[in-house]
């Protein structure tokens, strides 16, 4: 009897009963010179447990750096019109971090002077149109912590450097938070279920770093849960692309129902990350 899909045995018809007898008969007379028989593969190694290393090491206490695990923070002097993040303007939540932090972007010898000195160039429409010289990036839509309403992905260019910035945003209680902050250089940003991931050149030809950040609802902040050094599939050149057709913000001519289509629709992609995390 042959076991059956539902554990029961199955019944075999007297004919194919005849059938495999003869069958197996035949493969004992032919011996060794059968090549249609199963054969063996070989032993099959043992599984191992890990081996730990240096048991009588003293456990940290405490993380060597601060790679910022946890980014929960109010930004202020944003408004965020009727509780919807769609309707932020994404020029003032950079403008409100650079006034935020003098040291990074205020002074001629601050590190990212140039940015600050070209948001001069960032219009009201001017995130996303990098041909205007505005550092501002197209902000892109998704639900990210799964309580149905979308957050915000930002990213803008630090300059001089070839680096970005990507910035994840909420809203609680009608104020804007951001709930990730990462800056690098980056080869693409790309939206997965309740994740962002950020690829970043590698100084080893053929690979690229590959970092994700996933909601954590006890947290209230994105979180890196993954950070790993892959081979790229594009011979080296990181220009990896996002493989959904991103969501781009509402633009100040497009109509209520035409922003609000685009917007649900599964945004895919935005850049930034930090060496500090590696």
């Amino acid at each position: 009897m042959l076991p059956s899909r539902r554990g029961r045995p199955a019944r075999v018809p007297a004919a194919l009963a005849l059938l495999l007898a003869t069958a197996a008969a035949a493969g004992a007379l032919a011996g060794c010179g059968d090549t249609g028989g199963l054969r063996a593969a070989g032993a099959t190694p043992a599984a191992r447990n890990p081996a730990r290393l240096w048991p009588g090491l003293t456990p940290a206490s405490s993380p060597a750096y601060d790679i910022g695990e946890v980014e929960h923070a109010v930004v202020e002097g944003v408004a965020v019109p009727g509780g919807d993040i769609r309707r932020v303007d994404p020029v003032a939540a950079v403008r409100a971090e650079i006034a935020a932090h003098p040291g990074d972007y205020a002074g001629a010898k601050a590190p990212y002077h140039e940015t600050s000195v070209r948001m001069a160039d960032c219009g009201a429409d001017g995130a996303g149109d990098e041909s205007s010289g505005c550092p501002v990036l197209r902000p892109y839509y998704r639900d990210l912590t799964g309580d149905g309403r979308p957050e915000m992905t930002l990213g803008f260019r630090l300059l001089p450097d070839k680096l970005t910035a990507v910035r994840v945003y909420t809203v609680e209680k009608d104020r804007l938070v951001r709930i990730m902050s990462y800056e690098d250089a980056v080869s693409a940003v790309e939206l997965a279920g309740r994740t962002v991931i950020v690829r970043s050149p590698s100084e080893v030809a053929g690979y690229e770093y590959r970092l994700q950040w996933t909601w954590d609802a006890d947290q209230g902040a994105m979180l890196l849960t993954s950070d790993e050094m892959l081979r790229t599939d594009d011979g080296g050149q990181h220009t990896k692309r996002p493989s959904a057709p991103p969501s781009p913000a509402p633009s100040a001519s497009s109509s209520p129902s035409a922003s609000s289509q685009s917007a649900s629709s599964p945004p895919a992609s935005s850049p930034s990350s930090s060496a500090s995390a590696r």
